[in-house]
């Protein structure tokens, strides 16, 4: 099948020059005592250290930082994040964009920032194994690997859980702003419940209605009641009900432009957090 992938350039809000790291940029440790271990690793088989690790290369040629707790425990399986980039962007603007690094680290996440690149389905295969890259060094737990992004980077997201070449290669996914319609969807068939938040801005006259489209098309596919209507979350965002067991499925949707990356990062954290949960059912 024959896959067209739209590419738009977001802005670069919050790179700018100045020295002062971004608000949400800053690692932070995490409180092992009190948290529930579901996989460990042997002590010395994961080398990687705590804090912020820059100017990684993948073996396909990907660049990427990686941001662990800074009080990193090498031998606790964490929660994995991949930040996908917006195109242009390479990963220290990601990071600058979606400032997801303090409240992940908090959290316990080993969060992954990857460089953009031109995309196509080879592209997207390639991506799917940067995660197997980052286990290799880093303790992480196998069935809690998550995908978000912006633009590009959503794109990316929903395109691992879609692909049956990468399909079963993250846990959930929180695609921002991607470039999949209703009728880009329909192309595929659906792959195994998997939780999906889908969030998009309602001025994004670049893919207008897209989110909406994308969120229905999931719902479908996850099982949910797509005959009742959602249920509004605290966050604002919509929950379907009546999903598949590990299908839960929100549409959050902002009043921002194409440009803007939602500033829900913890909700975006809380909501791996129960995809996780379920996981463990």
């Amino acid at each position: 099948m024959r896959v067209v992938i739209a590419l738009v350039v977001a802005s670069c809000s919050g790179c700018s020059g100045s020295s002062e790291p971004p608000e949400g940029t800053s690692v932070v440790s995490f409180d092992y005592a009190h948290a529930v271990r579901r996989g460990s690793c042997s002590p010395g088989s994961k080398p990687a250290g705590p804090g912020a690790t820059d100017g990684l290369t993948s073996r396909d040629g990907f660049h990427y930082n990686v941001r662990a707790p800074a009080n990193l425990d090498p031998t606790y399986a964490h929660p994995l994040l991949v930040v996908y980039a917006p195109a242009g962007y390479d990963a220290k603007q990601s990071e600058s964009l979606t400032r997801l690094t303090t409240e992940a680290t908090r959290s316990g996440f080993v969060v992954v920032y990857v460089g953009s690149r031109p995309l196509s389905v080879k592209t997207i295969e390639k991506l799917a194994q940067l995660p197997k890259e980052v286990a290799a060094v880093w303790c992480v737990d196998p069935n809690r690997v998550y995908a978000t992004g912006h633009s590009d980077g959503g794109t990316v997201s929903i395109a691992l859980a879609v692909l049956e070449e990468t399909t079963g290669t993250v846990s959930a996914i929180a695609p921002s702003a991607a470039g999949f319609s209703r009728k880009d969807l329909e192309a595929f068939r659906c792959p195994k419940p998997i939780p999906v938040m889908v969030m998009h801005g309602k001025q994004d006259t670049h893919f207008p209605g897209w989110g909406k489209e994308a969120a229905l098309w999931w719902a479908r596919c996850n099982a949910c009641d797509i005959a009742k209507p959602p249920a509004p979350q605290a966050s604002g965002c919509l929950a379907f009900e009546g999903c598949a067991p590990n299908g839960m499925t929100v549409y959050c949707e902002g009043g921002g432009s194409h440009n803007d990356w939602p500033p829900m990062q913890n909700q975006i954290l809380r909501f791996f957090g129960s995809a996780g949960s379920q996981e463990t059912r």
